[in-house]
């Protein structure tokens, strides 16, 4: 099985385990979670700008350091556009 294939089969970030329309969905645009609280999920970033998908994300989890309030910080591979690392935990502030 190639990579995209493998990339296809992933839960999505956000998304109810018990979501009819589970995994990912036709025209939609993913990236790759890897390492962290979040690895291997698929983070649906369909619209996002240019600006925004270079800047990665600091996703809401209760996995990470922080637990319940903190987040898991991704940012995008270099020369890997489907693929953004883990760079640590935050805290949300209130």
């Amino acid at each position: 099985m190639g990579g995209d294939e493998e990339l296809l089969r992933g839960r999505i970030y956000g998304q109810d385990h018990d979501d009819p329309r589970r995994g990912p969905q036709p025209g939609r645009s993913y990236v790759q979670l890897v390492a962290g609280p979040l690895d291997g999920l698929l983070l649906d970033v369909t619209g996002w700008t240019p600006q925004e998908t270079a800047s990665g994300a600091a996703l809401e989890t209760e996995l990470g350091r922080f637990g319940a309030g903190g987040r898991a910080l991704y940012e995008p591979r270099p020369g890997d556009p489907v693929r953004w690392d883990w760079s640590g935990d935050a805290r949300d502030t209130p």
